[in-house]
């Protein structure tokens, strides 16, 4: 990864050029064989960062358009063509000026992407943050879970960033601290937000037999409903993507949620974490509010949920960054180091689509 920051003063190939080049260099690749990213037309074109790493030529390649929802699945779309044979090295990138370039709360509408929003958008939806306000404001009413719980949540996840130096948000955070924050959209206060953040972050994928040490991707999934990001055509307003995916990950994993020993959860929002808690069947809802409150969330905690900070306090790369503290945690490098990580599950957020990844030790 890059720094992390909210003016980084550079070009995105910039950024991009750099995490690459050192995710390169640590897995000791002179050049990848293949390359992909995902975007929303805010980052470095992967032609411009191959001739910036010096390819000559380049195989097989491709931008994905999309958001938070690839996070986990792009590591498919690498492996795949690991195992058919069409490259040995794949390197996947994400680089974006999310805070001084192009920002998520100012996505525009316009034919063809967000046409529908024009019948929302007099509603009060303009954008993101309030659609899965309404959602939020439904799922908290729901689960009995209060601003105390989504506190527990933002606070835990700043005392993870508070041991990591790369984190843009690593103060302590209290109660009335969080209680006086401002509210953006009901229920969720800017506390409550994941960070707009610069920065890049890659990753080399490549076969267990090149790489018998490296984490492995042991089983990924991509699916959905309508969820929480079509409300109108939603029957549950809170149901996201976890809802949908859980099942067929854990069935394709040849595993049960007991296997898993550090969860890297798309954390855009506070209160999307009891909802994959409790969707991806690592804590049942009725415990929530004992689980949150106990801080058994920590990385030291039954369910350890995103030790690095996460997108609310580390910052946000789209997700990709909580892939990266994934194969962390499973070398047993991470800055709040899960004791004997073997088992890592790492998801991408879209509302009521997404992915879902198992990674394995070696």
């Amino acid at each position: 990864m890059t720094a992390l920051s909210r003016e980084s003063g550079r070009t995105e190939l910039s950024l991009a050029a750099e995490a690459s080049r050192a995710a390169l260099a640590d897995a000791g690749v002179e050049r990848p064989d293949a390359i992909l990213s995902y975007h929303l037309n805010d980052s470095a074109p992967v032609l411009y960062l191959a001739r910036e790493l010096g390819l000559r030529e380049i195989g097989w390649h491709n931008e994905i358009y999309g958001g938070g929802t690839q996070s986990a699945s792009i590591l498919a779309d690498a492996a795949m063509l690991v195992d058919a044979g069409v490259a040995e090295t794949v390197l996947v990138y994400r680089a974006l000026n999310g805070r001084s370039g192009k920002r998520m709360n100012a996505l525009g509408l316009k034919l063809g992407e967000g046409t529908e929003e024009q019948f929302t958008h007099p509603y009060g939806l303009a954008g993101p943050v309030h659609q899965f306000a309404m959602a939020g404001q439904r799922y908290l009413h729901d689960t009995r879970l209060s601003e105390e719980h989504t506190y527990a949540v933002v606070a835990q996840s700043r005392a993870h960033a508070f041991r990591n130096p790369r984190a843009l948000r690593g103060e302590r955070l209290d109660l009335p601290a969080y209680l006086a924050g401002p509210m953006v959209a009901s229920p969720m206060r800017r506390l409550d937000c994941c960070q707009e953040t610069d920065g890049a972050c890659a990753l080399v994928v490549t076969s267990a037999g090149r790489a018998p040490d490296a984490p492995r991707i042991h089983a990924v999934v991509r699916g959905g409903g309508p969820g929480a990001s079509g409300m109108d055509k939603a029957g549950d307003v809170t149901r996201i993507f976890s809802s949908y995916v859980a099942e067929p990950l854990f069935t394709a994993a040849g595993m049960r949620p007991g296997h898993i020993d550090v969860a890297l959860l798309y954390d855009a929002y506070s209160w999307l974490v009891p909802r994959q808690l409790e969707d991806f069947g690592l804590v049942p809802r009725a415990d929530l509010p004992v689980i949150l409150r106990a801080q058994e969330i920590a990385w030291n905690g039954r369910f350890p949920v995103n030790p690095h900070g996460g997108l609310l306090s580390e910052g946000y790369v789209h997700g990709l960054n909580n892939v990266a503290e994934a194969v962390r945690q499973l070398r047993g490098t991470g800055t709040c180091q899960v004791r004997d990580a073997g088992v890592a599950l790492c998801t991408g957020f879209g509302g009521g689509y997404g992915s879902a990844a198992i990674l394995t030790a070696a």
